[in-house]
């Protein structure tokens, strides 16, 4: 009997301009997945097998419509963010809105459409932060951060039975443009014990590991990667 080909691995990744996001989408691209790339900011796909969506991740009616025309996919990686910090005392409330609308709302919403068109041992993945413990001038920051956590677990219960695991990746300080971000020069990043920031490459490789065969028993965790800041 002929056997089958498998069905092709296709990952929906958010935030693939720069950064994390693009770390993820080349090191996905380099294992053989389709790639559908979605990010506010326009750019060029590396490869036939990848796909440019440009889209508002807040905008959720262009949002919605974008999502309902792509196929269910096997993986869902959420790496768009962005960092707004302040000391208690000159927080600003449309920047917790803001990042609270990016990290959690957005998350939820890319979930909510796409999860339950997964087939058994589908897989999300959600970038989060070290911060979402706690950290100096970053509150609202890490506020978002901890509900994605909270979030993702609860996630996690009620996809078990389906075989589908949500995780969050939280990386310390990594080398990305965020790390020099005007918006954050009153709360420089801490170098890791490690002696160096995070690689963009290495969070990509612990994702794609995390939406693998091999990972199927890991679920609602999440995973700290931070060169020793959290010791």
């Amino acid at each position: 009997m002929e056997q089958q080909p498998a069905a092709p691995r296709v990952a929906i990744v958010t935030g693939v301009s720069s950064g994390i996001g693009r770390a993820i989408a080349d090191t996905l691209l380099a294992e053989g997945w389709q790639v559908i790339g979605i990010d506010r900011t326009p750019f060029d796909p590396p490869s036939p097998q990848m796909r440019a969506i440009t889209v508002d991740l807040t905008d959720f009616d262009a949002l919605g419509a974008v999502l309902a025309a792509l196929p269910a996919p096997t993986a869902l990686v959420h790496a768009a963010g962005f960092m707004r910090t302040a000391l208690l005392g000159d927080l600003a409330p449309e920047d917790g809105a803001a990042m609270w609308r990016v990290h959690v709302d957005a998350a939820a919403f890319l979930a909510n459409a796409l999860v339950p068109r997964m087939t058994a041992g589908g897989r999300v993945v959600i970038i989060g932060s070290r911060t979402a413990a706690g950290a100096h001038g970053r509150s609202q920051y890490a506020a978002t951060k901890a509900a994605v956590v909270g979030m993702a677990r609860s996630w996690a219960i009620e996809l078990a039975p389906r075989g589908i695991t949500v995780n969050v990746v939280a990386p310390g300080a990594t080398e990305t443009a965020m790390l020099l971000d005007p918006a954050r020069a009153g709360t420089p990043p801490k170098m890791p014990p490690i002696g160096r920031y995070i690689q963009p490459a290495e969070i990509a490789a612990l994702v794609a590991f995390l939406l693998g065969p091999n990972a199927g028993a890991i679920t609602g965790q999440q995973l700290l990667m931070c060169g020793g800041n959290s010791l």
